[in-house]
């Protein structure tokens, strides 16, 4: 029997690792595409909110205060509503945001050079490095516009819920977020909210003053009440 057309194993064999040759290739740069977009949109800054902060709105947001602890006082319940713009200026007045700091001070705050999982003493400083927070407030929503520097790199992170007060703590039920341009899915978000919540470093941080029983949004502005 002659077997001068039958084809060689080498001749079969060649095609098959080609195929498999691109395929790989594709998934590679396929990987290494991903891998840049994902970069891309994490280093670009959404544009922030349109909010207004002045010192009179902040002054306005002192006077409700000094009013209802008078009414605390008295042993009378009481409730302040704050708009976008007594908000805003009234956390603008006392927020310590790293870009009112010294440059001595910024540059302690930076995140360490390095690869690995970050330490509790690099979320501290990640938190120490806050450049600036807007606050925007829509029906029974509030939505938080935070940038904070990475390595000398600006980044965005947004936040969108509910607020609400539950036995003497703060509690948030995030809707959305996105870092930079990049949207957190749901699942993510809620888990690491929750986390964040429940921490024992975070749980006392949330909790609310005494006196107060109750905080939420309502109609676009920040409602607290006191016992």
């Amino acid at each position: 029997m002659s077997t001068a057309n039958l084809p060689s194993p080498a001749a079969d064999a060649r095609p098959k690792t080609s195929v498999l040759r691109w395929a790989f290739r594709i998934f590679r740069w396929s990987t290494y595409l991903a891998a840049l977009i994902t970069l891309i949109l994490l280093l670009h800054k959404s544009p922030p909110p349109l909010v207004e902060a002045t010192p009179q709105a902040a002054a306005r947001a002192e006077e409700k205060f000094a009013q209802v602890e008078q009414s605390v006082a008295q042993g009378q319940q009481a409730t302040v509503r704050l708009d976008e713009t007594e908000l805003n200026s009234y956390l603008a007045s006392h927020l310590d945001l790293r870009g009112n700091q010294p440059a001595a001070a910024a540059t302690s705050a930076q995140a360490p050079d390095g690869p690995g999982s970050p330490t509790p003493e690099d979320v501290e400083k990640m938190r120490s490095s806050v450049r600036d927070v807007k606050v925007t407030m829509a029906d029974d929503r509030v939505k938080a516009y935070v940038v904070f520097d990475v390595h000398g790199k600006d980044m965005t992170l947004e936040l969108e819920g509910r607020l609400g007060a539950t036995n003497g703590y703060l509690q948030f039920v995030p809707v959305s977020g996105q870092i930079g341009s990049l949207p957190i899915p749901q699942s993510t978000l809620e888990t690491a909210v929750q986390r964040l919540m429940e921490s024992p470093e975070n749980r006392e941080k949330l909790r609310l003053p005494p006196d107060i029983s109750d905080l939420h949004i309502e109609n676009g502005e920040l409602v607290a009440t006191y016992k």
